[in-house]
């Protein structure tokens, strides 16, 4: 049964989620917004089971099952801090009843609520996960070295699998494609894409060749000197804004533009 919510607003939305008693939905930290007070929250270092969200206490196997879980969490925890995810999570469960819980993204921008019917897998940006039920596994995936360290914010990315519904969270607006529908390939500006089902391959290309157009669109394209490609039949989700855009964006606001003239190979963002 999926998950019961309702995405509100419009320049900056946020998920109104409906739980029915015993149910319960986790968050990365910082997304929680309100609460009503039969729901409680618990913080836990350790991400879901897929079962119900019930890891804590029943694994069995006495000592040797306790210490197992430790380990699993312990890699968890090392994984998450290794893409610069939030450590831990939030759990809320609707006690004596029906409870309601917001959430929200922590840019303006859209959400997107997707379900899982246990076969493909869904894959997001870094810090495009806001919330979904204990019964959504979340888990983290590398786009490979020399993929990812060509294509800056796709080389961490998000794997939701299991049953359930999860919820999303990107800047700017969306907009659904599929390779399929436009000769099985698209490429991308690296910051614009959100998620993708399973069966999309993810990979990062040069923008041009070492030749005089090539130099130019890198220097002068503003997109520096990578595109992503998305390739194969399955759902994208891509959004309007990228983070570098809106940064850039901010800084000239306050008179203190590092970007430059060109926009391209030659911006000094970090962020």
């Amino acid at each position: 049964m999926t998950l019961q919510q309702e995405i509100v607003g419009n320049a900056m939305q946020m998920a109104v989620v409906s739980l029915r008693p015993g149910q319960t939905v986790y968050c990365e930290a910082g997304k929680f917004l309100f609460k009503t007070t039969n729901v409680t929250m618990e913080t836990r270092l350790s991400g879901p089971s897929g079962s119900g969200g019930q890891q804590q206490g029943g694994s069995g196997g006495g000592m040797g099952g306790l210490l197992r879980q430790a380990m699993g969490t312990a890699m968890q925890v090392g994984q998450r801090m290794l893409a610069g995810e939030s450590l831990a999570f939030q759990y809320f469960t609707a006690q004596g009843g029906e409870g309601t819980v917001g959430f929200a993204g922590v840019l303006p921008g859209e959400m997107r609520a997707l379900e899982l019917d246990g076969g493909r897998a869904w894959f997001a940006e870094k810090d495009a996960f806001v919330a979904a039920e204990s019964t959504v596994d979340f888990g983290i995936a590398f786009a490979g070295g020399r993929t990812g360290m060509s294509g800056g914010e796709g080389f961490v990315l998000e794997k939701f699998t299991g049953h359930g519904t999860v919820i999303i969270a990107g800047a700017g607006n969306f907009i659904d494609l599929n390779p399929a529908d436009f000769g099985g390939r698209i490429e991308v500006d690296t910051g614009c894409v959100v998620a993708f089902e399973e069966g999309v391959e993810y990979g990062v290309q040069r923008v041009g060749g070492l030749n005089r157009q090539g130099i130019m669109n890198a220097v002068f394209g503003g997109e520096g000197l990578s595109l992503a490609t998305l390739e194969g039949n399955g759902r994208v989700i891509l959004q309007s804004l990228t983070i570098e855009g809106l940064a850039n964006a901010l800084k000239k606001a306050q008179g203190g533009d590092k970007q430059g003239p060109t926009g391209g190979l030659f911006s000094t963002h970090t962020g």
